[in-house]
């Protein structure tokens, strides 16, 4: 039921971390939508770090440009990003949470899971869309095992470590990233985006071009490229079409436009 085609106002609001805002993704999103659908609205309710589940429970007590201070809050507080769902009807939400948290099963299935769907219960909108944002490999060396102590998960659980799948290479690497999305897309009957394919096939298919600012963040070639993905996602329109370039080099653009296909 999107309302894309009219000119009547789409307010979509993203829900991450730096994975999202690094290099200005949702304005770059923003300026191509205005080429084309300026009736569609980015807003955002991002901060350095933060889980899914840490903007439902977490109460930011200083930031800075890196990292934010939290605790947790109390009964009758409001965290930011719960005033911004509340602010307005959303029409889309996209969710991006750090790919480690869903790589671990027991973390992913107690609070990654729970995290959607407490922000789905927040929603005024009942036609609200949701989009889970479907993150991409690190650069950090193979083999690789991320975990995290069952206190940081849950005190329902037994304190001992609990791990990801030991991943060997990239290959590996993107498969565990893709089927942990689905799995979690699947547990809260949403539809998910497919940005982890997409730098998979730029690092194995053009490794020319850098998509990463370190291990994890993208520069701005990556946050163009996630760009192209959310427009045709919510245009339904071949972002190669576009004029819009941002800083990009018109030939590096034209192909990541391409692959974001």
């Amino acid at each position: 039921s999107h309302k894309t085609e009219s000119s009547e106002e789409l307010n979509v609001l993203f829900i991450g971390n730096s994975l999202t805002y690094f290099y200005d993704m949702p304005q770059t999103l923003q300026m191509m939508l205005n080429e084309t659908h300026p009736n569609i609205k980015i807003d955002q309710s991002t901060f350095p770090g933060q889980s899914l589940s840490g903007h439902l429970s977490e109460i930011i007590t200083s930031r800075t440009e890196n990292g934010i201070s939290t605790r947790k809050k109390e009964v009758g507080e409001t965290t930011e990003t719960e005033k911004k769902i509340a602010e307005i009807n959303w029409d889309i939400m996209i969710l991006q949470t750090g790919t480690v948290s869903v790589l671990i099963p027991e973390n992913r299935d107690i609070k990654v899971n729970k995290a959607v769907s407490d922000i789905k219960d927040l929603v005024n909108n009942p036609n609200c869309e949701f989009i889970l944002f479907n993150t991409w490999p690190s650069k950090e060396e193979y083999p690789k095992k991320y975990c995290y102590s069952g206190y940081s998960i849950d005190k329902s659980i037994e304190d001992i470590d609990y791990c990801s799948p030991i991943i060997e290479n990239l290959e590996q690497e993107i498969n565990v990233i893709n089927e942990s999305y689905n799995l979690v897309a699947k547990s809260t009957n949403i539809i998910k985006s497919d940005n982890g394919s997409k730098f998979y096939e730029i690092r194995t298919s053009h490794p020319e071009i850098e998509l990463y600012e370190d291990d994890i963040h993208p520069n701005k070639y990556g946050a163009f490229l996630n760009a192209c993905v959310f427009y045709q996602m919510l245009t339904k329109k071949d972002a190669s079409e576009l004029k819009y370039n941002g800083e990009i080099e018109p030939k590096t653009a034209k192909l990541l436009k391409k692959i974001a296909k």
